[in-house]
């Protein structure tokens, strides 16, 4: 709500609804709600068609919300990123390829470099691998960002540019051949059944969270006082504590309803020598290690974007470019930094990747640039600079992957996902074109 209309609503001259009133006095996005309320819809849609064809829904199930989690990190992860490139002006087409090729040349390390210097399987090779792939990422976005900001080439082209070059150098690296299996401490990166955390962690680490919306609130409410502004109603803030706590607690609950298949089990209670009673033993996957990450890295880069003065430099130039080079800001080198920071979280989204898959292949990451700039578009960053939320990006990939996962489910080919996929950015965009005008 602007300025405008909240003065003529406490003048009196605009009578204000009861759902208004609500979102103004617990200051709730709403563009936020319309995400939440376009992945519900995604997800009833999905799980009822699945009823209605074949008798069952096989969508709102611990299985398919456990997988539909892992499968969105490595979307998510990137588009975090991608959320500080677009709210600069900027855009980058070339992570999936840079996904591509950190995660070929993290499986040459693992596999051919390091077994012949440390020994196979030497509990340091994963460790090294990992630093190798974020540092080729982190190399490869500073470039880009140096082509751009000091070499004044356009970061379409760049990174268009970009797409074409890495996908073919990981393909000269490995002379077209699938890398695998990796290093099995690094494939738990990828998640499954031992890459999860099981549900005692899974309920600590959510006891903890519950704890961190409760000393969010409390802080932000006792920063507002220290520094005289409105404060929300206590019952605004309470309920937005238990929504959060709920919402929190609810996915502990589901991703510890999925068990371990029946087959690991008995491998694991052989090896262990646990007696499997008649009725199977029941073993929760927790949360998933992709999952853990992506919120990890959501909430470092969200702090990095609002609590530094780093990310006051970046919506600063996306507000205002040559304003922001007038007060000061060396808005090249920003460029520069926020370039590589993407890079790196692409070379992070690469061992989550490669992790799942145990192997790099030639086409990991192919088209994934188109996802992860749609995801940071439907989360409510606009193209026009200058406006983006982290979790919305976040929210942005699970809306993404929700609808690749559901017409895989429903058994639609690859052509209509792509047509679907496509119509999906371009609304998103439209919307937020509407949304922009309508704010001036």
């Amino acid at each position: 709500m602007s300025d405008i209309a909240t003065a003529k609503i406490e003048s009196g001259n605009v009578e204000e609804g009861a759902i208004a009133r609500f979102l103004r006095k617990t200051e709730i996005d709403t563009r936020l709600l319309g995400m939440l309320g376009a992945l519900a819809a995604i997800w009833i849609g999905f799980h009822l068609y699945g009823q209605l064809v074949n008798g069952f829904g096989v969508f709102l199930t611990p299985r398919n919300l456990w997988n539909l989690s892992v499968q969105t990190a490595s979307i998510g992860i990137m588009a975090t990123g991608m959320v500080l490139v677009i709210v600069t002006r900027h855009i980058d087409l070339s992570v999936g390829s840079i996904l591509g090729f950190c995660a070929m040349v993290m499986a040459i390390t693992q596999v051919w470099i390091l077994p012949q210097y440390l020994g196979l399987g030497h509990p340091a090779i994963w460790i090294i691998a990992i630093i190798v792939g974020l540092c080729t990422g982190a190399l490869i976005g500073a470039f880009h960002g140096w082509l751009i900001a000091y070499r004044g080439i356009p970061a379409f082209i760049v990174t268009l540019g970009g797409l074409l070059v890495w996908r073919g150098a990981a393909f000269l690296l490995a002379r077209g051949e699938t890398i695998s299996p990796v290093d099995a401490n690094f494939a738990l990166l990828g998640g499954g059944p031992f890459g999860s955390v099981g549900a005692t962690t899974s309920w600590v680490l959510g006891i903890v969270a519950c704890a961190g919306v409760v000393l969010l609130l409390l802080s932000g409410r006792n920063q507002r006082n220290r520094f005289q502004f409105p404060l929300r109603p206590v019952w605004a803030d309470a309920m937005l504590g238990a929504v959060g706590c709920g919402a929190i607690l609810g996915f502990v609950m589901l991703v510890n309803a999925y068990p371990w298949p029946r087959g690991i089990v008995r491998q694991y209670a052989a090896a262990n020598n646990i007696e499997v009673p008649d009725g199977g033993l029941f073993i929760s996957h927790g949360f998933a290690i992709p999952v853990l990450i992506l919120i990890v890295v959501g909430i470092a880069v969200t702090f990095l974007a609002t609590r530094t003065r780093f990310g006051r430099y970046v919506f600063a130039i996306g507000g205002n470019p040559e304003a922001a080079e007038l007060a000061g800001i060396n808005t090249r080198w920003v460029t520069v930094k926020i370039f590589a920071l993407m890079g790196m979280l692409a070379g992070l989204s690469a061992v989550v990747a490669s992790a799942r898959l145990n192997s790099a292949t030639n086409n990991l990451g192919t088209l994934d640039e188109l996802y992860v700039i749609a995801s940071a578009v439907i989360g409510g960053t606009s193209l026009g600079g200058g406006i983006g939320t982290i979790y919305g990006a976040i929210l942005g990939a699970l809306v993404m992957q929700s609808l690749q996962t559901g017409m895989v489910l429903i058994g639609f080919d690859a052509a209509i996902q792509q047509i679907v996929v496509g119509s999906v950015l371009v609304i998103a965009v439209w919307i937020d074109t509407v949304y922009r005008n309508r704010a001036k």
